[in-house]
Formats: structure tokens, C-alpha cells, sequence
């Protein structure tokens, strides 16, 4: 099938949830996708940040094969080795004790406030159920985590919506902390905001949210699904700031392209689930942990992360060279391979132009620029990704 026909079918059956770009894609490999028409072009989205070793990577594809072949699902009432070693991997280089696995980031957040709560509880706080977050954050598209989402535009027509969320000022430690009230359990933030427009919180605030928490006994919980798996260039954003917190949430890059999530948390935090707490059928199945453990075996390998941080200091000097040489440009920051170019037009007319080029780049905010490519993306790459990007500007 063309373009035209897959576009003409799925505006026939679909739902139409998604303001679509007018291109199909039909194949992928490395850091480039074809459509329907046998266009090429160079991906600097990533999926949103999903596909961090590109499209089709071979050892990727070796084992989703294998596995496939071996045990795809047998649900969570049942033992299966691919979680367990997915589990100890995340366990061994993260701070937390235990893993609860589920199908996507918004999940993860609805385990990590499940989670939040039920810590409360147990440990003799009944009455705190509520969780704290910052205006611009994104959390998910469940009703619960558009409660807690900081943006209003997710919001419309879905009220009413479920209680115990309260959203204040993005990167403002006072009135974060005059926030705090007595039914507060928890704090719940992004290192960087990605749907927010890549905003990055100073080392100074993350650390004043963490002795908040201990102060006040609450638990900090850092979103990290668009941002940990070795997007800022350490395999957690909360690395880069030297604050760790009690509960972390992933998903985006650790399936490489298969739906998966996680929840960790410290063993004093994860003991409050028992069984029966929380579940979920297809979370953590077989496949997709597979996937996702050769991915982070992959991601840990000596000098990975190492050449993830260069490629990304790179292309955010290039950017800043554009920023230089384009008025449009008002901004541009970044960590490894997250960054994002405020503009001072709307955005969206230069993601179109990019993508006519054969650059795949997206717009979070109206005029913000947002860059997430895969992991594996080159200073070559990174240059001709510029250059069509200085050409629509």
C-alpha cells in the first residue's frame, strides 16, 4: 500500500484521536524510515524518544525472534525467567529494591501514586493520599494522570476528574513548599520535561525537593519515562543532578518499540504492595522483556552512554549555531540526546517544512522544537539533520 491508501483506511476505521502527519511508514533501519512511497528520511523523534537503537536493530530483532519462537505470554500468575533477570538488571543499576512491570508510562505513574498511597497508609499516615506536581509537566492520558498532568489542554472535557492531585508553579521551591498540607503523601516531577517543551530543573531545586520530602515524610517520585533509558546521557536523568528518589517510573525507550513500563521503588516504599495490591495481564510478559533486557545490556556496554553524551553535546553546539545565525531561534538546551530550540514563530509550519525534507522532528509546545532522536544517531547524522533544518528556517 501507497501513502494515500493507508492514510484513506485508517481515516475510515480509526478513531480520530491523533492530529496525524499525512505519511505512512512502511520500514525502518538505523536512524532512517521509508513511507509508503518510497521516501526516505532522517528520524530525529525517535518514536518520542521509544526507539533509542533506531529501527530494526539487529541484535533487537534476534532476540524478539528467538524469544517469539520460545514464550510470548503466560500472564503474571506464573513465574517467567526474562522478567526476573529484567528485574535484577534495573535493580543492580538503579537505587531501587523492587520492579513492578506494566505496558506504558502512564501506567508506571498510576502504579507509582497507587503505590504512594498505599505507603501511607501502612505506614500511619491514612489521611495522605494527595501528590503534588508542576504546571507544564506531562504524566500520561489515564483520567488519574491527566488529573495530574500541569498542562489544561490534555484536561478539556473530561471533567469530572479524580481527586488528590494539585498542581503549583513549575521550578519554585517556596511554593512547592507552602504547597505541602497535611494530606500531601508525595511529590511527583519530571528531572526534564519533555511534553512540557524540554525544560530541565536546576540541581538546586531537585535537591530542595528531595530534603522537602524528608523533612515533611513524603515520597519523591521522579517521572523519568521520556527521559531515563540514556537520554540525557546517564542511564538515569536523576543521575546528572546527584538527588535519587523513593519511587522512579520509565517506559518509552525500554522496549525499544514494544510496550512496556516499570515502577521502581526502595524496599521500605515497595513492601506497602501485597499481592493482590496491583496487577496487570499483559505487563512484563515474556517478549517484551526479552527485548528490554538486551536493550540495557546494549545501553550499559563501556563507552555507550559515553558516545551518547558527545553525539548530544554536538548536535546542542550546532543548534546553538543555528540559534546564531536564525533570528527565528530565541533558545536552545539540551542534555545528551534531549534538547529542544524555543522559536519565535509557531513551530508547527517548521516541523511540516522539516518533514517535506525528509527530517522527522515534532513540536511538544507552539514554539518549541523538540529533538529525541535514537541513541545511535551520528555527528554526520546530526549535520545533515541541521542543515535541513536551517534551510526551513
Amino acid at each position: 500500500m501507497n501513502n494515500q491508501e493507508i492514510i484513506a483506511l485508517t481515516d475510515q476505521y480509526l478513531m480520530q484521536t491523533y492530529a496525524r502527519f499525512p505519511v505512512a511508514f512502511v520500514k525502518g533501519e538505523g536512524c532512517y524510515l521509508w513511507d509508503g512511497d518510497g521516501k526516505k528520511y532522517l528520524d530525529c523523534l525517535g518514536g518520542i524518544a521509544v526507539n533509542a537503537l533506531g529501527h530494526s536493530h539487529p541484535e533487537i530483532v534476534k532476540v524478539l525472534t528467538e524469544q517469539a519462537r520460545t514464550l510470548m505470554h503466560t500472564s503474571n500468575l506464573y513465574y517467567t525467567e526474562p522478567q526476573a533477570r529484567l528485574a535484577k538488571l534495573l535493580c543492580e543499576n538503579s537505587f531501587a529494591d523492587r520492579v513492578f512491570f506494566c505496558n506504558s508510562g502512564a501506567e508506571a505513574n498510576e502504579a507509582a501514586v497507587k503505590l504512594a498511597r498505599i505507603w501511607g497508609k501502612y505506614s500511619g499516615k491514612p489521611d495522605r493520599y494527595e501528590v503534588l506536581t508542576v504546571k507544564q509537566s506531562f504524566h500520561g492520558r489515564t483520567l488519574a494522570m491527566i488529573a495530574a498532568t500541569g498542562q489544561d489542554k490534555v484536561k478539556q472535557g473530561f471533567d469530572p476528574l479524580p481527586e488528590g492531585f494539585r498542581t503549583v508553579e513549575f521550578h519554585d521551591l517556596e511554593v512547592m513548599t507552602q504547597a505541602v498540607g497535611p494530606k500531601t503523601c508525595a511529590i511527583l516531577v519530571e528531572p526534564v520535561l519533555g511534553e512540557g517543551g524540554i525544560l530541565f530543573h536546576s540541581e538546586e531545586y531537585l535537591k530542595g525537593l528531595r530534603k522537602l520530602c524528608d523533612d515533611r515524610e513524603l515520597l519523591l517520585i521522579f517521572d523519568e519515562i521520556q527521559s531515563g533509558m540514556g537520554r540525557t546521557g546517564r542511564l538515569w536523568a536523576h543521575e546528572n543532578y546527584g538527588v535519587t528518589p523513593d519511587i522512579l517510573t520509565t517506559a518509552k525507550a525500554l522496549g525499544t518499540g514494544l510496550p512496556i513500563g516499570a515502577c521502581l521503588a526502595r524496599e521500605e516504599v515497595a513492601s506497602a504492595f501485597k499481592a493482590g495490591s496491583h496487577a496487570t495481564t499483559f505487563g512484563g510478559n515474556p517478549l517484551v522483556c526479552a527485548v528490554a533486557e538486551k536493550f540495557l545490556q546494549i545501553l550499559l556496554q563501556p563507552g555507550f552512554l559515553e558516545g551518547v553524551r558527545q553525539v548530544g553535546e554536538y548536535f546542542l553546539s550546532g543548534l546553538k549555531n543555528l540559534q546564531e545565525s536564525h533570528d527565528k531561534v530565541e533558545a536552545v538546551r539540551g542534555q545528551g540526546m534531549m534538547l529542544g530550540a524555543t522559536l519565535s514563530v509557531a513551530a508547527r509550519p517548521v516541523v511540516d517544512h522539516a518533514l517535506a525534507k525528509g527530517l522527522i522532528i515534532n513540536a511538544p509546545q507552539e514554539k518549541v522544537l523538540r529533538f529525541v532522536p535514537p541513541l545511535i544517531l551520528t555527528k554526520e547524522q546530526v549535520d545533515t539533520g541541521l542543515e535541513i533544518l536551517s534551510e526551513v528556517l
